[in-house]
């Protein structure tokens, strides 16, 4: 913006020999317009910010008239006063009261030595007002025709911020609402410098709901996101040379940067939904008997990404589901089919992928030419656990039998589901995933469980351990689970050997039944672990 020293120096200006009488440290007063007046008052007739040029009429040599008309012209906001003083005869007299009412004034004045025409100063401070005006609009719709072109482009987070670090002039750093750095561009700084303890400085500069400046450092900040949903701010961290036009210009380009920050994040997360509408839509028809042909299947799961092979494998992946809200569970059943989406186009595998039921990912998993079975999920699986992290999700992996057409694949995710649910009642281990192989006689019980006559088979069994804290129940696990091992049992759970046989003894008189006895143990194990089953559906 044009100021009032800026116009002092302008040769129509300088040819009046100014001389500033006060207001010097405010010569930095930005000139909105010019306004030539010679009334004695001006009140009602200024908006603030004006250079007000006069040649003393309104006041004369009166010092107390001067004194009132400066007052009110600090009142109104002007930015200053130039004065050309009229007349030869009392020219030292106005001179003088207008340098005595001058000392206490709020704003610059300016006394000018030799008389010029108002008319030039108006005519070329105005054009230089309107072109500033005029470039400033044409800043504003080059930054505006830049980020919309990003947006349309779909343009990353990363080309974003080097764009608007570029058009400011200054680094620019967008971080996430956790204080991390995701995004920056250290424009003629060193990163090491620009990110230098980023973490514990962006914790000292409160998230701000306007664009702005703050903390100790001075971060000018703009929010990203949606008013509810603010996920991140656009920084720059550094000081701007150039006055208060410098500053509106980076804030418009912040803003305009995050604008298109936060609708590149919405427009991905649309392309997200969609495409998990039409591979969940599409996986949901392979499983209907008869409602696509196989010539039909491939070539949708083709335009969805999933590439011709020789073989395909059904895999579903569920969600260990313990104390777990549902809609926590949904969260998490999304951030694992994202997960899933983004390692495999990393590792280039190919695969249909959606969600099959709640808290649970399934996968028509492609097996290339000339590649087994075992070493691609091995691949895939290890992938998973590598992305997800030792304290990130957690969930078990059910493989059904390998078919050469779509549709019979899509039919076998019922049997990787069940595998998958059974295997997530065994103890965790090394295993990557399991099979029906794997899971064995548990396998069988899974699909048994819900037939009344077995329910009534674990009562009858149970019935002296069920009613009780669950002290007893879990003893006789431990006691199955050692193989009835009573040196191991006492070894594992820190008992000694009288107290251990004393509570054995007891579960026997609790069961009915004698624990040495081995159809007993193994109906009692048959039991715990339909008991057990049942008890991991209930907590679904």
């Amino acid at each position: 913006m044009l100021t009032v020293v800026a116009v002092l120096r302008l040769p129509v200006v300088l040819a009046g020999l100014p001389e500033v009488l006060a207001g010097q440290q405010m010569l930095q007063n930005p000139v909105r317009w010019v306004h030539v007046a010679e009334l004695s008052s001006l009140a009602g007739l200024l908006g603030g910010g004006e250079l007000v040029l006069s040649t003393g009429l309104a006041f004369g040599d009166r010092p107390d008239e001067a004194r009132r008309y400066l007052a009110e012209l600090e009142a109104m906001g002007a930015a200053g006063v130039v004065v050309g003083l009229a007349g030869d005869g009392t020219r030292e007299q106005a001179r003088a009261a207008l340098a005595e009412a001058a000392a206490g004034a709020g704003l610059p004045v300016v006394l000018l030595s030799r008389q010029i025409r108002f008319v030039e100063v108006t005519e070329v401070v105005h054009r230089l007002i309107v072109a500033a005006q005029l470039e400033e609009v044409e800043r504003a719709r080059h930054v505006h025709e830049v980020f919309t072109m990003l947006s349309l482009e779909g343009a990353g987070a990363e080309e974003i911020v080097s764009q608007a670090a570029g058009l400011i002039g200054a680094p620019g750093v967008l971080e996430d609402v956790a204080h991390l750095g995701v995004a920056f561009d250290a424009a003629h700084l060193p990163a090491a410098e620009l990110l230098g303890d980023w973490e514990a400085r962006s914790r000292l500069v409160h998230f701000r709901e306007e664009t702005a400046r703050s903390g100790a450092e001075g971060w000018l900040q703009t929010p990203v996101g949606l008013r509810s949903q603010r996920w991140g701010r656009l920084v720059v961290p550094a000081a701007l040379e150039g006055g208060p036009g410098r500053e509106a210009a980076a804030s418009m380009v912040l803003e305009r940067a995050g604008q298109a920050l936060s609708t590149n994040r919405m427009a991905e997360r649309d392309q997200r939904e969609l495409g998990h509408q039409a591979r969940a839509g599409l996986l949901h028809e392979l499983r209907r008997p008869r409602s696509l042909g196989e010539a039909e299947a491939l070539a949708r799961a083709a335009a969805l990404g999933l590439r011709p092979a020789p073989l395909y494998l059904p895999v579903v992946l569920r969600l260990d589901r313990a104390g777990q809200e549902p809609i926590e569970l949904q969260r998490r059943e999304r951030a694992l089919l994202e997960l899933v989406h983004r390692v495999l186009a990393s590792s280039r595998n190919s695969a249909l992928s959606a969600s099959l039921q709640s808290g649970a990912v399934a996968l028509l998993l492609a097996v290339p030419a000339q590649q087994l079975e075992d070493p691609v999920l091995e691949r895939v699986c290890g992938q998973l656990a590598d992305e997800a992290g030792p304290g990130g999700l957690r969930w078990t992996v059910g493989v059904g039998r390998a078919h050469r057409t779509l549709l019979a694949v899509a039919a076998g995710l019922d049997e990787a589901a069940h595998v998958a649910e059974t295997a997530s009642t065994l103890k965790a281990g090394s295993r990557r995933y399991y099979r029906s192989t794997d899971v064995r006689l548990r396998g069988l019980l899974a699909l048994l469980r819900q037939d009344p006559r077995v329910q009534a088979f674990v009562e009858a069994e149970l019935a002296g351990v069920l009613g009780s804290d669950g002290a007893w129940l879990q003893l006789l696990e431990q006691y199955l689970e050692s193989g009835g091992n009573k040196t191991e049992l006492a070894r594992s759970g820190f008992l000694s050997r009288p107290t251990l046989y004393a509570r054995l003894g007891e579960l026997e008189r609790r069961l009915g039944v004698r624990l040495e006895d081995p159809e007993s143990r193994t109906s009692l194990h048959v039991a715990v672990l339909l008991h057990r089953l049942t008890r991991e559906k209930i907590g679904q």
